[in-house]
């Protein structure tokens, strides 16, 4: 697992970016981005994670609405997933 994922840190704004744990956070992480992610922290939040735990992490929400929960259900069992652009440390 890596350190952190790349997503933007502003979608934590209440945290200090520098002090996140992301493996302490998890459910605040992975339901910030199932609600406002971009397709790139999708990935990010899949590669980190994982499916398994992000579809754990939906079914007991009590914070994501059922829009949320059933998108990131149906997209996470989708072909879509793999073909998730990654995001680049360089970008040109």
């Amino acid at each position: 697992m890596k350190a952190t994922p790349d997503i933007r840190p502003h979608l934590f704004w209440e945290y200090r970016w520098e002090e996140i744990d992301f493996a302490r956070l998890a459910t605040v992480v992975i339901e910030r981005v199932v609600e406002r992610g971009n397709p790139e922290e999708w990935g990010e939040i899949l590669r980190f994670y994982g499916k398994e735990e992000i579809l754990k992490v939906v079914e007991k929400s009590t914070r994501l609405d059922p829009k949320h929960k059933n998108f990131a259900r149906l997209y996470l069992n989708s072909p879509l997933i793999y073909d998730l652009p990654r995001r680049s440390s360089n970008p040109s």
